[in-house]
């Protein structure tokens, strides 16, 4: 009789086994949607959620499954593209590799408006709504008022399904920056001659394109507070050089400095009409939490750092020690 039980018990586990292992391997029918989006948790949380989106018929063999195959702390949250039916065991495959169809796109800091546009309308894996239409028209359709697109896109590396629109890219990388504009303006020194954020904005650009060491950036926006302060002009190149444009070849000239554009420090006062770059979180809390200091000028050493005087004659002599070398 003992012998018969045991008998029974392993044929009742064998076909158990058969049975989970049939259960498995087998195509289950894919998910209406197409696709599931799977918020973090445990094992049984994303089983359950899969079980809600159509993508399996029991959460709890799903759980077993990935316990017994030692999955179940590999997998992984996020956006999972199905357009065909799937057994569980390759569905748990591709939720431990975290094959979701999602990509990861960059905006540097320090870009400008066209480089954006440059790399949005290159990216093989993006919708490229924003391709053939005028900067006008982008930013009617994103419901933003300003006059220029120009460091209206916070630099991040954002994750984004495969496919999507470059509006829906440009989308959150406008409210990220609003959010670390509106911190910033919240954060700002008593005293400042920025009457409001977008100003805020427009000097945080000017600071990241002049700063090889992320160090100097206090610095050279406390340079820049101190000549608004007293109305001296900006004199910044990197300034001059964008409006210059797309005919800028790489050095910078007498002529350019000379020639007056919106954007030409050496010939207008005050800030340049919209930032001339995308900045980052550093640039902008230096535009607001500038150094104390008592410097007019700096020059670049050559290294990436820059030598900073209060005097044009302390300036003009270090000029003669960086630039003559």
């Amino acid at each position: 009789m003992l012998g018969f039980a045991v008998l029974i018990l392993a044929m009742g586990i064998g076909l158990g086994a058969a049975w989970f292992y049939s259960w498995s391997t087998e195509p289950q029918p894919k998910p209406a949607a197409g696709a599931v989006v799977l918020q973090p948790g445990s094992v049984q949380s994303l089983a359950n959620q899969l079980k809600e989106q159509g993508a399996i018929d029991s959460a709890p063999l799903f759980t077993w499954l990935a316990r017994v195959s030692g999955k179940d702390t590999q997998l992984k949250a996020g956006r999972y593209r199905i357009t065909a039916d799937i057994s569980p065991w390759l569905l748990l495959r591709k939720l431990a590799k975290g094959d979701t169809d999602e990509l990861m796109v960059t905006i540097v800091e320090g870009w400008n408006w066209r480089d954006v546009r440059k790399a949005l309308n290159a990216h093989p894996q993006l919708k490229h709504d924003s391709a053939k239409l005028s900067d006008a028209e982008i930013l009617a359709q994103l419901g933003i008022t300003a006059s220029s697109p120009e460091g209206l896109f916070f630099p991040e590396t954002y994750q984004i399904e495969a496919g999507s629109s470059d509006l829906k890219l440009l989308a959150r990388a406008n409210r990220l920056l609003q959010k670390k504009l509106d911190e910033t303006w919240a954060q700002r020194k008593e005293g400042l001659p920025l009457k409001d954020p977008y100003e805020v904005l427009i000097l945080a650009s000017l600071v990241e394109k002049e700063t090889g060491r992320a160090s100097d950036r206090p610095m050279v926006a406390g340079v820049f507070i101190n000549r608004l302060k007293l109305g001296m002009r900006l004199q910044t190149d990197p300034a001059v050089i964008y409006g210059v444009g797309e005919a800028f070849t790489g050095d910078i000239t007498k002529a350019h400095l000379k020639t007056d554009t919106p954007y030409n420090t050496y010939t207008r006062n005050g800030l340049t009409p919209t930032p001339i770059a995308m900045v980052g979180e550093a640039a902008l809390r230096a535009a607001v939490q500038p150094a104390d200091t008592s410097a007019l000028y700096f020059v670049a050493r050559g290294d990436g750092s820059s030598q900073f005087s209060n005097t044009l004659d302390e300036h003009n002599a270090a000029v003669r020690k960086y630039l003559s070398k």
